[in-house]
């Protein structure tokens, strides 16, 4: 799916009472890594990534963006929760790449199953575009599993199109 950035963005969501947005810092990667395996490992995505299901997988993967050239530090953001009792829970990540000259691409916008619903996964879309924008970039692309009906009416609804389909091969392991 595409989002054109050279119109106005969607009016981004506020953060709900006790969340905070992180920006992307070295030091943050294993908070992104742990955050991406806890809102991934028991989603369908798994079968087509299965380094989605792994939490060293997860770590391999955010190195793997973080060093990759093209990565957008400012299209990469972490969400945090300050619970009643102080201590802080990682709970939503996205992280950005430029793909192409004017080209770049969300990477896995993901939110801890206990914080969904709260649009946190809004606000990091916003960012991530925000970010892609402050480069000049003209498209933001992302890539979505077309059973996953709710984040399709997510991305359309914020102003994303479809653009192409891609059909990649899953392996299901019965357990």
């Amino acid at each position: 799916m595409q989002y054109d950035l050279r119109s106005s963005l969607f009016e981004c969501p506020e953060l709900p009472a006790g969340y905070e947005l992180l920006p992307w810092r070295e030091e943050l990667m294993r908070a992104h890594a742990n955050t991406k395996f806890k809102s991934f490992r028991e989603e369908l995505d798994t079968s087509v990534f299965s380094c989605l299901g792994q939490a060293d997988g997860c770590y391999r993967l955010m190195q793997d963006i973080a060093t990759r050239p093209g990565f957008v530090p400012e299209a990469t953001w972490l969400i945090i929760f300050r619970k009643s009792n102080g201590n802080i829970e990682s709970c939503g990540t996205i992280q950005g790449v430029q793909t192409e000259p004017h080209v770049a691409s969300i990477q896995n916008i993901g939110i801890i199953p206990g914080h969904r619903g709260k649009r946190l996964g809004s606000v990091l879309i916003y960012h991530a575009l925000l970010g892609f924008q402050q480069l000049d970039l003209m498209f933001g692309n992302l890539e979505v599993t077309a059973h996953n009906t709710g984040a399709v009416r997510l991305y359309r609804n914020l102003g994303f199109e479809l653009t192409q389909v891609v059909y990649k091969t899953a392996e299901f392991q019965s357990h």
